[in-house]
Order: C-alpha cells, then structure tokens, then sequence
C-alpha cells in the first residue's frame, strides 16, 4: 500500500470494525511507516514532534490495534521490547547477539524449510514475523583475527 493511499485504508479498515479514525492513530500510523523498524518508545518519540500530549500508553495501544488490524506487524528482536514495521515491509531478521547489529534478507531464503514444515509437520512458516540469532559477518570476522593473533598454547 503507498503512503498516499493508507490513510483511507485506516479509516475505512477502523469503520468497518465500528471504531473511529483518531489523529493518534494516524500519527503512530505514519511514524511506524516513517521509521521503517522502530520499538513504541521510538515511535513515540516521533509522535510528539507533532503531538507532544501523546503519550506511551496511547503508543502501546495503538500499536497492538494495528497489529490486530493487520496494518502493522511486530518482530522481537531479541530482548526488550519489539520492534513495529508497516505489513508490507517482511523479511527475516538475522540479529548478532554479539554487537546487535539487525541485517534484512528476504523471506523466500527460508522457503526450503517453510516446505518442509508444511509437508512433515502441517505447520504454516510466517517468515516475516521471524528473527533469527546468530553472530554477523563482522563479528565473526572479528573473532577469527583475535584467534589469530593469540598465541598458540604448544609454543
């Protein structure tokens, strides 16, 4: 959906359900969108830019209404809270929980085991709601040097 267009997506999405368009969630809508991954205190932070009276509560409640809408979607990173992005921005996380670093790849890197999932298990693999902890390219790096450079314990 393009930025243009959600705004009435929201409304219409919230009046079909019964509830009412607030510029509150439409503020939190736009920062999440804005921010591309960001935790409810970032978002909120981008919020009060524009409405310093909006609080944390009205952040955190927006959110999981969102979320239960199926306009935004949550990932846990790790630890702490999680991080929003808009549903149409899915990719599998690949957290280091060495320096926390977070890179992207696309979610069809996994279709091979979502398929085995499916035909050994019955079980559905949402890819994009998925993080995944490991050690970055970087830190790896890092570590194979330190090995390197210490000294061998038969000398």
């Amino acid at each position: 959906m393009d930025t243009a267009s959600a705004p009435k997506a929201l409304r219409k999405t919230l009046h079909d359900r019964g509830m009412r368009m607030t510029p509150q969630r439409q503020l939190v809508l736009d920062a999440v969108r804005e921010l591309g991954h960001a935790t409810p205190e970032q978002i909120c932070q981008r919020v009060q830019v524009t409405a310093p009276t909006v609080n944390i509560t009205t952040v955190y409640r927006t959110l999981d209404l969102l979320d239960r809408l199926g306009l935004v979607r949550h990932t846990h990173l790790g630890h702490g809270a999680p991080n929003y992005s808009v549903d149409e921005h899915e990719h599998v996380h690949l957290v280091c929980h060495r320096c926390g670093r977070v890179n992207e790849v696309p979610c069809e890197l996994l279709s091979p085991l979502g398929g085995t999932l499916r035909a050994e298990y019955g079980f559905e693999l949402d890819a994009s709601h998925l993080a995944l902890s490991g050690t970055c390219r970087e830190c790896l790096a890092e570590r194979a040097s330190k090995a390197e450079r210490a000294p061998k314990e038969s000398e």
